[in-house]
């Protein structure tokens, strides 16, 4: 009989919580005993996982004896639990910012980096979203050509910033349909989302750039362990539900055409291309959720620099974007044979 592993899942009730579930079960990991945790307003509340019935228990230090891999969704209860879950021998891999900047801690996307997960030592960080999705795009390219500067603008689905999130878009656009005149309340996001786009995505930093523009530069940096790339990055929210979409202009060290760049990226592991303008083939938000890849279409020169190309990356920030690979982590420390 195959292994199985005990899995404590941190933040089961929320969106990303359910989205791991569900991929836990698509994939079928090798569960042993499955705990679910959240927060104290969540104690006691029932979920359905593979047609059984788990009770939501309240985190707490002692949550994680006898766990081998807690998969937290999100938020700030990796800093506070995190640590007790490694001091019982549990492996941690979080879906919040919390340790992706620290040098101990690998920052992993599985068909990137995945050697990086050999020198964990107890904790493995999922990196943002957007980061993800073009990563995985851009990593074979870097491998063929070396990329030097990289120019990103996202426009990310109002999901991004969890169920309030949607909501808000749902409320202003009922509202406005109605009454295009209509005053909106902005709670979630900075201006009215609604038939808007907002160029602000988290706090704005001292050098005029956000916190979620930032760490694409950071983490596409701690990736590649390519420090001396240049990145600029522009995040901007825009009305879609759900799905991250990006348009990513590259240079790189030596020439690489439109097509080797779709033979390359066809052969990529995680990625489809969609590039046909002719029949208006593309990827879109709608294409991609609920789905687990990352869509790259639109290849063409980028006709203003040399060595230059320019692409539209789109994937569903939930499931590839956090989701889906923090199970490919889990999914690659059985591989590796590391738990």
């Amino acid at each position: 009989m195959s292994k199985r592993y005990n899995i404590a899942v941190v933040g089961a009730t929320g969106a990303v919580g359910q989205e791991i579930l569900k991929v836990l079960a698509e994939r079928d990991f090798p569960i042993g005993d499955l705990r679910l945790l959240a927060s104290e307003r969540s104690h006691g509340k029932k979920l359905n996982f593979m047609g059984k019935e788990y009770t939501v228990s309240e985190t707490t230090d002692n949550s994680f004896t006898g766990i081998d891999i807690v998969l937290f969704a999100g938020g700030s209860a990796s800093k506070t639990f995190a640590p007790a879950a490694v001091a019982v021998g549990a492996i941690v891999i979080d879906n919040s910012s919390t340790f992706r900047y620290d040098d101990d801690v690998p920052l992993v996307v599985p068909e990137v980096n995945p050697e990086d997960v050999r020198w964990h030592k107890g904790i493995i960080a999922n990196p943002n979203c957007s980061t993800i999705q073009m990563v995985t795009a851009l990593k074979p390219l870097h491998d063929a050509a070396q990329i030097t500067r990289i120019v990103a603008s996202t426009y990310q689905a109002v999901s991004g910033a969890g169920a309030e999130g949607i909501n808000e878009l749902a409320t202003q656009s009922r509202l406005l349909s109605n009454d295009p005149n209509a005053q909106v309340e902005t709670n979630i996001f900075p201006c009215q989302i609604a038939f808007n786009v907002i160029p602000h995505i988290d706090i704005f930093k001292e050098n005029d750039y956000t916190k979620e523009e930032m760490k694409m530069v950071w983490e596409t940096q701690k990736m590649f362990h390519a420090p001396e790339i240049k990145i600029s990055v522009t995040a901007v929210r825009v009305p879609v539900y759900r799905s991250h979409s990006e348009a990513v202009n590259i240079e790189f060290v030596r020439e690489m055409t439109p097509g080797q760049a779709r033979e390359i990226l066809s052969r990529a592991p995680g990625v489809i291309v969609l590039d046909d303008v002719a029949n208006k083939v593309y990827p879109m938000p709608i294409i991609s959720s609920d789905t687990d890849e990352v869509y790259v279409g639109r290849i063409r020169r980028d006709i203003s620099v040399d060595n230059g190309l320019c692409l539209w990356v789109v994937a569903d920030q939930l499931r590839k974007g956090a989701a889906t690979n923090a199970v490919q982590i889990a999914q690659l420390l059985v591989a590796e044979k590391l738990i």
